[in-house]
């Protein structure tokens, strides 16, 4: 793999670790700053509603800035809002400074998939995705229980100083390793932009990622929370569970990669299939220690393993339906990612203050999952017709 793509896996790390360390430290905030655990889980919501609008808007208006000073321009930005996160002196205030660091976090990803995707061949493109994403799995190995160890031994504000650290170093890694003049395609008209979401094979996979990705953040969001209430282990020991997890993510990202480089929609079906039977497994196994661990680490393995195949379905469709939009469809499936992310958290936090309480989330998230292997047949069937549209022309 070229070196370039591992400086987009050094910012990927950073911004990964400011996304997902808010959720090993839910019960932590929640108790500093008084309020009740579904408003801590906006903090979740609300960061992904950030990247959900922030992508595809700022993508577009950055459309004719070259790729490397936008890329070190979004980590300024990223250092800012986690700067301003850790001197935030309310609740408010937070909410603000996740949102600017969501800005960051959307136009990153968004250009730095197409990227990634072009410094390879086209047999490898799935897996450069992937080791780009590679960032955000490594940071939910390491980032997320580090990060949740500072907070709960010096304070959550604590965490995000050395968040803004790291973006330091994210912010260091791309002025040195990636090149100047990398290529990016030419700047799309308003009327292209508007078009894809105008285009309703792109609208489908948007749902697929919104829903198979989202449906684990209905209990991911809660974890700690279920961890400690559920299954009884200590707070002490949430950090060191997230690693377990963030292992299985790692290791499911990689394997995801490889099934869809050469066939993502048949790979996507299979392990939607897998992910909604485990967390309605989940549901079953979660007061039981040693079930509830084994069960978590198939969860990992499986959350992020469809992260690589949607991104290159995603380009895919938009070189073939919307050839002068693809940055921008790549933009809106990050913005579907975290779409996903900000319904999960909401529903979760619904479930958590319903009847249904906290142990029900796992299945409800299941249902999400269970929308999207909908979604995705669909697709498929529309894609066969198109093939047996061209064989009988020709």
């Amino acid at each position: 793999m070229p070196i370039a793509l591992y400086a987009l896996t050094i910012a990927a790390y950073a911004i990964g670790t400011t996304e997902f360390v808010i959720v090993g430290l839910l019960p932590t905030v929640a108790a500093d700053l008084g309020i009740t655990l579904p408003l801590a889980g906006l903090i979740v919501s609300v960061y992904a509603l950030g990247v959900t609008f922030g992508a595809p808007v700022l993508t577009a208006l950055s459309g004719r800035i070259e790729r490397k000073p936008l890329l070190l321009g979004l980590m300024a930005l990223f250092i800012a809002g986690n700067v301003l996160a850790a001197l935030s002196p309310g609740y408010g205030m937070l909410l603000v400074a996740r949102v600017l660091s969501a800005f960051a976090h959307g136009v990153f990803f968004s250009v730095g998939a197409t990227i990634a995707a072009d410094l390879v061949p086209a047999n490898r493109r799935a897996s450069a995705i992937a080791l780009m994403f590679m960032g955000l799995t490594v940071a939910i190995v390491t980032g997320v229980p580090l990060g949740t160890f500072i907070g709960q031994s010096l304070g959550w504000r604590a965490t995000f100083w050395a968040v803004a650290g790291l973006g330091l170093v994210a912010m260091t890694g791309i002025a040195v390793l990636l090149p100047r003049g990398i290529a990016k395609a030419p700047p799309a008209s308003l009327l292209d932009q508007l078009r894809v979401l105008g285009s309703g094979r792109l609208l489908l996979v948007f749902g697929m990622t919104a829903l198979g990705y989202g449906g684990t953040f209905v209990a991911f969001t809660y974890l700690a929370t279920i961890l400690q209430d559920i299954t009884g282990f200590a707070a002490s020991s949430v950090s060191l569970i997230l690693i377990l997890y963030g292992a299985a993510i790692a290791a499911g990202n990689i394997a995801g990669g490889r099934i869809a480089n050469h066939d993502p929609v048949k790979a996507l079906i299979g392990l939607f299939v897998a992910q909604a039977l485990v967390l309605g497994l989940f549901t079953l196994t979660a007061p039981l220690p040693v079930l509830a661990l084994l069960t978590l680490t198939a969860l990992g393995f499986l959350s992020f393993a469809n992260v690589p195949g949607l991104q290159l379905y995603v380009v895919q469709l938009a070189r073939e339906h919307r050839p002068m939009a693809v940055d921008t469809a790549s933009a809106l499936n990050i913005a579907a990612f975290n779409l996903g992310v900000a319904l999960g958290a909401w529903i979760g936090g619904l479930v958590v203050a319903s009847p249904l309480g906290l142990g029900a989330t796992p299945w409800v998230g299941g249902l999400m999952v269970t929308g999207a292997l909908l979604l995705t047949l669909w697709s498929r069937a529309l894609d066969g017709r198109k093939t047996t549209a061209v064989l009988c022309e020709a």
